[in-house]
């Protein structure tokens, strides 16, 4: 029974940084990352994004990897899907 004692409370630090490790980097590191995947299969044709690199366009057509994007006047370029930022909302420019 000393010995189970002694076990947890050795262990117990360990444990609450497990605990703390889950909370602080884990947990929202998959919420952004799911929120993200939402993001790239919701695209759809005619939305206005902005890559990752700053370059704002409409989008043309849709892979399953792979966008065609309008950012001018006949000038199209093929992007990676995930090289999207965000899409553009109503009020942004």
């Amino acid at each position: 029974m000393a010995d189970l004692e002694q076990l947890f409370q050795a262990g117990w630090p360990i444990l609450l940084m497990v605990v703390i490790f889950y909370f602080l980097l884990y947990r929202p590191q998959k919420k952004q990352q799911k929120a993200r995947n939402e993001l790239l299969n919701s695209l759809k044709k005619g939305q206005k994004i902005v890559t990752i690199g700053g370059i704002y366009g409409t989008i043309n057509s849709l892979t399953d990897d792979a966008i065609m994007l309008q950012i001018a006047e006949k000038v199209e370029i093929k992007l990676a899907r995930s090289s999207v930022a965000h899409v553009l909302g109503k009020d942004d420019k």
